[in-house]
């Protein structure tokens, strides 16, 4: 079992926040693969699920960001789940807007929520780590994070979301090169080419969607995908030309 968590702050006021992005990425995979209702448990709201083969939990912690560490450590503790088998799903200041990128363990960065989880359940958890892009100075921070994403945002954010979604699949295999070579196929970047592992051919490693076949899962990422490396594209000249607001 995986213990997929998100990071945010309970309640209407943060819903769209920049630093609620963690709960954005946990509500659209609970979406995508018909994941149970939310309940209460463990100071948090958590769904179960399966994505293909593996049993997963969700988790958004209700006790406010800078105490998430309570909520993980009292699921973790019950469903017996180690650390290499919890992902954290946060908001990266350090990333630019619309990458990804997945760790375990390091430096928190500053991040509270981290911080608080470490303290909580050691340092070994995986991060799956949600570029929001940074203000520019430091004591723009807590204003930049604690408000919503701007318009320029929404236009490549829920592309992005579905793109996690839709590559979770292998985060949940624990194959996190996979995930970060579907996720980098919608954006600007290259993908990543995963390591092959000793001993196991290129066929028996999980297989895309052709492009070309008639497949409408595969129809539909290559939308998203289009549409996204567009509105970055997009959100990047805005930038340069002093357009975009906060």
């Amino acid at each position: 079992m995986k213990l997929f968590v998100g990071l945010g702050n309970p309640g209407e006021k943060y819903r769209a926040n920049r630093h609620n992005v963690g709960f954005m990425a946990l509500d659209r995979i609970a979406d995508r693969f018909g994941f149970g209702p939310w309940r209460k448990k463990f100071q948090g709201l958590i769904s179960e699920g399966s994505i293909g083969d593996e049993r997963v939990t969700l988790l958004k912690p209700e006790t406010y960001m800078n105490e998430s560490g309570r909520a993980v450590g009292e699921a973790m503790r019950f469903l017996k789940i180690p650390l290499a088998d919890i992902y954290v799903f946060h908001d990266e200041l350090d990333l630019a807007p619309g990458k990804v990128k997945v760790k375990a363990g390091g430096g928190n960065a500053g991040h509270n929520g981290l911080r608080s989880i470490s303290a909580h359940i050691e340092n070994d958890y995986k991060r799956v780590r949600l570029g929001i892009g940074h203000p520019g100075s430091k004591d723009a921070v807590v204003y930049y994070v604690l408000n919503d994403f701007a318009k320029s945002d929404r236009e490549w954010l829920p592309p992005l979301l579905d793109a996690v979604a839709d590559a979770a699949p292998y985060l949940a295999k624990g194959d996190d090169a996979r995930f970060l070579s579907d996720i980098a196929r919608v954006t600007l970047d290259e993908p990543e080419t995963p390591p092959r592992k000793s001993g196991r051919s290129s066929g028996d490693q999980p297989k895309a969607p052709k492009a070309s076949g008639p497949h409408p899962a595969g129809e539909r990422a290559s939308k998203r995908q289009s549409a996204l490396a567009e509105n970055l594209k997009k959100w990047l000249s805005s930038r340069k030309s002093g357009d975009d607001s906060a």
